[in-house]
C-alpha cells in the first residue's frame, strides 16, 4: 500500500541506509535530536514528509518497503 508518511533517514555518504516511520513530524524531530547526540561526522539525519510504499511485516508492525520520493 502506498501512503504519506514522516521518515527520519539516516544518511551516509550521501545515501540513504536506513528509513523509520514516525507518527508525527515532532516526534521525528525529537529522534533525530536523540541520534544526532552520538553521531559521527559521516552520518546525516534528516525528517521528510513523503509518499512511501508500505508493508506489513509478520509481527503486524507496518514499515517503510520503498520510498517514492519526487
Amino acid at each position: 500500500m502506498i501512503e504519506t508518511v514522516f521518515a527520519l533517514l539516516m544518511i551516509i555518504d550521501h545515501e540513504i541506509k536506513e528509513h523509520r516511520i514516525q507518527p508525527t513530524l515532532s516526534e521525528c524531530l525529537k529522534h533525530k535530536r536523540i541520534a544526532k547526540r552520538s553521531k559521527s561526522t559521516s552520518v546525516f539525519y534528516k525528517c521528510i514528509k513523503s509518499k512511501a510504499e508500505l508493508e506489513t511485516n509478520i509481527d503486524g508492525s507496518i514499515s517503510i518497503k520503498k520510498l517514492i520520493l519526487e
